[in-house]
């Protein structure tokens, strides 16, 4: 006996939208258990991660902060993903891009205004396209798997975060720290609500699924973009050129991350430091998963993943969990989500030795 994937005819739609549900419940049951087995309150544990962010309204604004670049991230992920296009340096192009706009505030001096900040934007926006055309290119090229060149950069831009940082950019006045100076408060993105951290960057995080909604489902470049992802023949037959569609879909996800990075540092940091990589690069692959490569999708991804990292943070000082828990969620989350999509594109049978051509569906 031995058990046998077969593809179903057509997935099922209503299983496509309940799995992601279903990812997330199971992440906070198992979370539970393996707490209680650790002698930590599970079900506390598990209330301040999940459900404290949205309950306490003081956490919204975190909440609010951290999913805005996790959803712009994932969106153009997402673009990738449904052309079979595997970015998985989005946190380099992170980095890179709001180097890009630290570069054009520091050389602008104390000069600010709102030019300024869209100088920044755009810049940073150029940068991280600029970071994925490398890896489109030796795609295209030379037949160079993406997903190594894109890993790889990610630790190229490290060390040069590093070498600018704690050399030529060093904040004069910052006590030796490895930072870039703070930027001036006309350098920064107005913030939406006074008094909170909510700043511009979130109400473009906001906007830009719908944008994304209708560039995918309203559009050519669109129809292209799914027909490379799932037909590459018949793209051919088409007339789609296969390679061009290729380095649009790297260049508009390096151009997300990028934008990412630039609004993360004009409007909720100010300043770059080592400690700028906060993994949402990486986190955002998990979004665009979870969201079912759909930009309204990844909007309702984004927040649930930004709840983790809030809630993680509330867990670590009611239930003292570690640190790194936030980070197990979200890869258990990946893992279930991963694991339903092979349960709903095939059937499981379980096929006898003597006949393999009859089976009990499972």
């Amino acid at each position: 006996m031995r058990l046998k994937l077969e593809k179903r005819p057509e997935p099922s739609t209503l299983m496509l939208f309940v799995t992601p549900v279903a990812s997330v419940l199971l992440t906070m049951f198992i979370g539970m258990v393996v707490f209680d087995l650790l002698g930590i309150n599970g079900f506390r544990a598990v209330i301040d991660i999940f459900l404290t962010p949205l309950l306490a309204s003081y956490k919204w604004q975190d909440v609010a902060v951290k999913a805005a670049p996790l959803i712009i991230i994932a969106l153009g992920l997402s673009v990738g993903n449904r052309a079979q296009v595997w970015n998985i340096g989005a946190e380099g192009q992170y980095i890179i891009g709001a180097l890009c706009a630290a570069g054009v505030g520091i050389a602008a001096g104390t000069a600010g205004g709102p030019l300024v900040v869209l100088v920044m934007i755009v810049a940073g926006i150029i940068g991280g396209m600029a970071w994925a055309w490398i890896p489109a290119v030796l795609r295209t090229r030379y037949d160079v798997n993406e997903i190594l060149t894109s890993l790889m950069l990610v630790y190229v831009a490290f060390q040069v975060l590093a070498y600018l940082v704690g050399g030529p950019w060093k904040d004069p006045n910052g006590r030796n720290f490895p930072a870039t100076a703070p930027l001036q408060p006309s350098q920064e993105l107005p913030i939406l609500f006074p008094g909170s951290t909510v700043h511009l960057g979130v109400l473009i995080a906001l906007i830009l699924p719908f944008v994304f909604w209708l560039l995918m489902s309203r559009s050519v470049f669109g129809f292209q973009i799914r027909v490379v992802g799932s037909a590459p023949q018949a793209a051919r037959y088409g007339g789609f050129d296969t390679k061009r569609t290729i380095i649009l879909a790297l260049l508009i996800s390096g151009a997300m991350a990028g934008l990412a990075g630039a609004l993360e540092f004009t409007g909720a940091l100010g300043t770059i430091n080592l400690g700028f990589p906060s993994n949402y690069g990486f986190t955002a692959i998990i979004v665009s998963f979870l969201g079912r490569l759909n930009p309204i999708g990844c909007l309702i991804a984004g927040i649930v993943l930004a709840v983790t990292y809030v809630g993680g943070q509330v867990a670590q000082t009611t239930v003292h969990i570690p640190n790194a828990t936030a980070g197990i969620f979200q890869a258990m989350m990946l893992f279930f989500i991963l694991a339903s999509d092979i349960l709903v594109r095939y059937r499981v049978r379980l096929v006898g030795s003597a006949s393999s051509a009859q089976g009990v569906k499972a």
